[in-house]
């Protein structure tokens, strides 16, 4: 195994170490507050507003393959969509969530009905609450656009793989004066966002969701050893970078 491999590997059982440590320290006394994001802040304001107008929020999981490198924020977006769903479950009008892959789409749909069951709710599904709208990158959006601005909808949450395609259902938001919190695994995409929308999530932000949505210890943990590791990495590297310019590294090729 190179050298590479093996410091990945490390880093990652580095990181599960970090996880499982901040997990239990988390139930022996009161876990550590959380650095502050504004955009989470204000989907927490957003939610109660829906609750109180009887209002709806749509949530996009975006196009991700749930088999590709895409699947990552895929399921970060399934998991803020669920937690959403508990938070508002009296409300009148329940969250609609659109998707731009057929597997995802399933996967939408179940995470809205074991939602309703677990609310003891069961009653109130219906297949329409999770959208198919495209499976094209401009198809999706295109057909996303019309449920954001017809279907009474008061804030947009869009966390998943999006591309520059995304712009348009922003657009569509800013159009109805909605709020827009959004965040992609894909650079293009974050480019448009961190222009276009209101509350962009950049990096590993888009994984933050379940944590500030209070979804339990082990999100809250992950998030904890998400930024000793990012911190970690930020010393390594300016450390490499001064070993390299007192010429104390060798220069690998």
């Amino acid at each position: 195994m190179s050298i590479t491999n093996l410091a990945g590997l490390g880093f990652i059982l580095l990181f599960f170490l970090l996880m499982l440590s901040f997990f239990f320290l988390g139930r022996k006394k009161r876990p550590a507050p959380l650095r502050p994001i504004d955009a989470f802040q204000r989907l927490r304001e957003a939610i109660g507003i829906a609750v109180e107008d009887g209002t709806r929020l749509h949530v996009s999981v975006g196009r991700g393959t749930v088999d590709g490198v895409e699947s990552a924020s895929a399921f970060a977006g399934l998991h803020v969509l669920a937690r959403i769903m508990r938070i508002v479950s009296i409300c009148d009008r329940h969250p609609v969530a659109s998707t731009g892959d057929g597997a995802l789409s399933i996967l939408a749909r179940d995470t809205l009905k074991s939602a309703y069951a677990d609310m003891g709710q069961r009653a109130q599904y219906h297949a329409s609450a999770g959208r198919l709208t495209g499976i094209t990158p401009f198809s999706f959006a295109a057909g996303s656009m019309p449920l954001i601005a017809d279907e009474d909808v008061s804030a947009n949450v869009l966390i998943g793989h999006f591309g520059p395609e995304v712009a348009l259902m922003v657009e569509a938001g800013e159009r109805k004066g909605n709020l827009t919190l959004a965040g992609t695994d894909s650079l293009p995409g974050q480019a448009v966002l961190y222009a276009a929308a209101q509350e962009p999530l950049i990096g590993e932000e888009v994984f933050a969701g379940g944590a500030y949505l209070q979804s339990g210890g082990f999100s809250r943990a992950s998030l904890q050893a998400q930024d000793v590791m990012r911190w970690l990495i930020i010393v390594l590297i300016l450390g490499g970078a001064i070993l390299q310019f007192l010429g104390l590294m060798p220069v690998f090729g």
